[in-house]
């Protein structure tokens, strides 16, 4: 879901109003090049009644409370209603007084200095630096940025004109078709349209965007419409996460505007608090999710019926998102310090607990997806985008609104683990949480552009401007941001639902630096909006980027969002009707008042941060901010960052002609490229640690490469490793879009198991094609040396059979080189990573060398450690071992045709002497089987490989044991007649088979006269009956492993 961050001074950017005196002043002190010492937070509570926004984002301008030209402003309206803010805005008066009208950006701040000065002091600096910026380039002239601000309201106006004309009081409006969304009525999108309640979501979601852009008179007339139509009774299941962001905020954000239009005496006199009425009948609603023993809420509730009622249709879940359990906090407290009903913020408070507690100690990070009955992690993957981003925007904003330490404590926990693992400047990527050193997925979610703004409130501007560049970047390259796209900046997702978090973060950046160059991407994305968006009927979301076709969906987010923060980037102070700074933006952009902070604090803390470890400064550089690492005195500080990313999305990294010329005039090598490297290459290896790629080798066998620019050895070697990685990321995708082949087989045919035991094996993308060529059938040796990277010693051990090498060392394509030059008819590479099996490895393909593979002849095949320590165990014990390379697994007619086949195979099921006759269904579902001769298998024998090497022995036979070997006479042959069409099939392949078999009984039959023989020969087609089952496992198994 979209997010959204606190708001800010409205200005255009100027900040200039400012006592020109005491600005020259603080800059001549800042160039002294002078810092500040640094420090952590302090106590909330005062730092909050010291400085109005109370948080980070604060300290980028000077609030009206710490000017210190022009007189404090008077509250707008009624004071008693705010009292944190009358007390913050008099003791930041009285501690300015007290310091002598502030100090020099370059001054050292006492560790101990007070909260108010201290803020006053830090926002003053930091409002110098962003002076300098401003004056240092052009700015967007206040004519154009109006019609720009004009423009944004004429494309609202588009927007929700077309909504309350063609669609209310649906849910949402269909642009395309221009009609209403209603639920029920419109093929189901799946878990889309869990949002949709009808209770006319839009217009909810839209209230307080109409007082941000001056439209009180509308926002009247809404307020009345949701009074008389809107019923939150509804028989419907709806999300728990997006009715609480969009229609529970939507409530009170409404409410908190239409008090403040009420106490300015012109609008809203009618007013009794009825939305807030409305909103605490939706949370009780709502509470009846959080019955788990948990704490954390079901993901779904029935409005009408609540949970696991049979006519309330759910209850029945078993996960839900992190986001979605830890993005109600600030809703539910508000809805508790407005009504003083406590139970909705304690029900928050404990979801964000649990969460706090659930958390990957040992990094910190929380998964995607949590059972929330047992707590245990379903999606053990993590990252700042879709299924966590507004979790770790909630606990930052609940410490901001409610004034807990705990919930900053807990934020700055994650903060770190998330630049530490997940940030590779300028990508954010998905890792996992138990190990966070590798990375879970290589490609980015939409949702994870809110993070810049984030990154803003919590003062780490660097990062910020990186990652928002990077995605400007795609942004140019496709119109709109795809809903995903991959580390090497291709479409992964092609859809585009109209998503503000790149505006949100673009009018958070510009109110830190005051760089016009942010107010010239929001006017590329009102350009792109009207040229590719804009329909008759309001704006309809991108299906794909790549071509420009539309979707018939307008979600409610982009009228809560999409236009306030364009609005507002725009807008003047005197433009907005009220402060803004005086709220705090939700997730969905709703205002909440910061008086709610000490309103109704009744609430006890029991939430506090346990086990919580101090962390290393460097995670605080930017918390209470050091100018010369926010804006050092350089005009040019955000120009400077952006400027090696601006052809980031293009298919080769930005590259100076000048120093690669020079690079190769100093005798320097070309960089490394993928196709040429070697991971036993001790060379390659190096350079790669210069590029800052680290190599890990995983427990299947494989490598894995994860590159860490900061770790790189120059800037230049950082791009080299960045282009090494996208080249590495191609190749591989193209190697598996190639070739995509199923498992091949290793079937043991020699004594004594006779095609019983079947191993899984992975195919190699070189060599002789088994499902193109017959199969390849001989007796296995082991290769000198065994990795089989040289020359064989052995060549006449392995002339004429499968060799057996093990892997490691080299290519695998070398291998197969080496033995076939040694006169081996196929090959068995092993696994050299003991304990690795094919029940729990995903199925492994042998890859070439990137060369021309064409010479090599001979079929390879690859055993997981497992399956082949059977091979090996049968060749110490047996000594001779035959096996058969396949791409599917032969029935055993064919592996034993022309074979003498030993009493003991015959007798291999003895239990079968006392079952009944199979039905004749299943008789004829086993004939299917037998006579197949494309049956695809690729697991052992029922019985385990150890037991299969260990059990099949021959043994003495008893005269039980004789009688169960004998065969049924010929009548009882004929009475089944599928049985005897099973005889008839396999009569001509099996004659000779017979023969032996009545030759060897009768051999036995003389030499035991003690043995009765009344029952004829067994056929070879009963014994194979025995089987069965073997080959319908097999089947199964390679349908899982397809």
């Amino acid at each position: 879901m979209p997010r959204a961050l606190p708001g800010s001074n409205v200005g255009g950017g100027g900040f200039l109003d400012y006592d020109t005196g005491k600005l020259g002043e603080a800059l001549r002190a800042a160039k002294g090049g002078g810092r500040w010492q640094r420090w952590r937070w302090g106590p909330a509570r005062r730092f909050r009644e010291a400085v109005r926004l109370r948080l980070p984002l604060a300290l980028l301008r000077i609030p009206p409370s710490a000017r210190l030209a022009a007189p404090l402003p008077p509250a707008s309206g009624n004071v008693s209603h705010r009292p944190g803010v009358a007390a913050a805005r008099a003791r930041n008066r009285r501690a300015m007084s007290e310091a002598g009208g502030g100090r020099g950006c370059g001054s050292s701040v006492p560790q101990r200095a007070p909260w108010s000065l201290v803020a006053a002091t830090a926002a003053f600096c930091l409002v110098s630096a962003t002076s300098v910026w401003t004056a240092g380039a052009a700015p967007m002239s206040r004519e154009e940025r109006q019609k720009l601000g004009n423009q944004v309201l004429e494309m609202f106006d588009h927007a929700y004109g077309n909504y309350m004309e063609h669609a209310y009081p649906a849910d949402e409006l269909m642009p395309l078709t221009c009609r209403g969304r209603v639920r029920g009525q419109e093929p189901s999108r799946g878990d889309v349209d869990d949002a949709l309640g009808k209770f006319s979501l839009t217009l909810i979601d839209s209230l307080d965007t109409l007082v941000v852009l001056n439209k009180t008179k509308e926002f009247e007339d809404a307020v009345r419409k949701v009074l008389r139509d809107v019923n939150l009774d509804n028989d419907v299941v709806v999300s728990v996460f997006e009715t609480n962001i969009r229609v529970l905020g939507g409530l009170l954000g409404g409410h908190s505007l239409a008090i403040m239009l009420k106490e300015k005496g012109e609008y809203m006199q009618w007013y009794n608090d009825e939305l807030l009425q409305m909103a605490k009948q939706l949370g009780y609603k709502l509470l009846p999710a959080f019955n788990t023993t948990s704490g954390l809420p079901y993901p779904r509730i029935n409005l009408k019926f609540g949970i696991r009622k049979p006519e309330a249709r759910t209850g029945t879940e078993t996960d839900t998102c992190t986001a979605c359990a830890g993005t109600l906090i600030l809703e539910f407290a508000a809805l508790s310090r407005f009504t003083g009903a406590t139970i909705f913020e304690e029900y928050a408070r404990k979801a964000l607990d649990f969460l706090w507690e659930k958390r990957q100690r040992s990094s910190n990070l929380v998964g995607v997806t949590i059972n929330i009955h047992t707590g245990d992690w379903v999606r053990k993957d993590s990252g700042v985008g879709a299924g966590i981003d507004s979790y770790y925007e909630y606990l930052l904003k609940a410490y901001v609104l409610l004034g807990d330490d705990s919930f900053l404590e807990r934020f700055n926990t994650h903060y770190d683990a998330i630049m530490r693992y997940i940030s590779q400047p300028p990508l954010l990527l998905d890792v996992h949480i138990h190990k966070p050193m590798l990375n879970a997925r290589t490609w980015m979610d939409a949702l994870l552009a809110f993070f810049p703004g984030l990154q803003v409130l919590k003062g780490d501007i660097r990062p910020a401007i990186e990652t928002h560049e990077m995605l400007y970047q795609v942004i140019k390259k496709h119109n709109f941001l795809p809903e995903a796209f991959t580390t090497d900046f291709r479409v992964h997702w092609a859809q585009h639902p109209l998503r503000p978090e790149f505006a949100e973060s673009t009018y958070f950046l510009y109110k830190a630096t005051g760089d016009p160059y942010y107010l010239e991407v929001g006017k590329t994305l009102i350009e792109n909006l009207n040229k590719y968006a804009r329909v008759p009927c309001g704006f309809a979301a991108m299906k794909d980027v790549r071509t420009g076709s539309h979707e018939d969906r307008m979600d409610s987010f982009f009228l809560a969002e999409m236009f306030k923060y364009l609005y507002l980037l725009f807008a003047d102070k005197e433009d907005i009707i009220f402060d803004i700074e005086d709220y705090i933006f939700t997730t969905e952009a709703h205002l909440l008042p910061l008086w709610l902070s000490t309103t109704n604090q009744s609430i006890s803390k029991k939430n506090t941060t346990s086990e919580y470890t101090e962390l290393d400064d460097s995670n605080f550089d930017w918390t209470c901010p050091n100018t010369q690492i926010l804006f050092p005195n350089d005009p040019l500080y955000a120009q400077s960052i952006r400027e090696p990313l601006k052809n980031v999305v293009d298919k080769s990294c930005p590259r100076g002609i000048i120093r690669v010329e020079e690079s190769f005039r100093s005798g320097a090598k070309p960089p490394l490229r993928a196709r040429d490297f070697m991971a036993t290459n001790p060379e390659h290896l190096e350079i790669l640690k210069k590029m800052g790629v680290s190599l890990i080798h995983l427990k299947d066998g494989r490598v894995q490469l994860v590159q860490h620019a900061i770790q790189a050895a120059s800037s230049i070697d950082a791009e080299d490793g960045l282009r090494f990685m996208q080249e590495m990321i191609e190749l591989s995708s193209q190697q598996q879009k190639e070739q995509q082949l199923p498992p091949r087989a290793v079937q043991i045919v020699s004594h004594p198991f006779f095609g019983r035991v079947v191993l899984t094996a992975g195919p190699a993308q070189f060599g002789l094609d088994l499902s193109k060529h017959k199969e390849t059938r001989g007796f296995v040796a082991s290769s000198k040396p065994y990795n089989g990277c040289s020359e064989l010693t052995n060549p006449e051990a392995v002339m004429g059979k499968i060799a057996l090498i093990q892997r490691g060392q080299c290519m695998f394509a070398e291998k197969a080189r080496n033995i076939q030059n040694a006169g081996a008819i196929g090959g068995i590479v092993i696994d050299d990573n003991e304990g690795s099996s094919s029940d729990t490895a995903p199925l492994f393909q042998m890859a070439g060398d990137g060369k021309d593979t064409d010479d090599i002849k001979i079929p390879m095949l690859f055993l997981f450690s497992k399956e082949g320590s059977i091979i090996l165990d049968a060749i110490r014990e047996y000594e001779e071992v035959e096996v058969l390379l396949s791409d599917k697994a032969k029935d055993r007619a064919a592996i034993l045709k022309g074979k003498m086949i030993p009493s003991y195979i015959i007798n291999s099921n003895p239990e079968m002497e006392n079952e009944e006759q199979p039905s004749s269904e299943n008789d004829s579902q086993s004939a299917e089987q037998i006579t197949s001769s494309s049956q695809e298998v690729d697991l052992v024998d029922q019985e385990s490989p150890e037991e299969s090497s260990l059990n099949s022995q021959p043994e003495s036979l008893s005269p039980a044991d004789m009688d169960n070997a004998a065969s049924v006479s010929p009548s009882e042959q004929i009475s089944n007649p599928m049985e005897n069409h099973e005889t008839t099939s396999l009569d001509g392949e099996c004659t000779d088979l017979d023969n032996q078999l009545q030759e060897q009984s009768e051999t036995e039959e003389d030499s035991n006269p003690n043995v009765s023989w009344g029952k004829k020969v067994q056929p070879i087609d009963s014994i194979l009956a025995d089987w069965n089952e073997d080959i319908e496992a097999f089947e199964m198994m390679e349908k899982d492993e397809l």
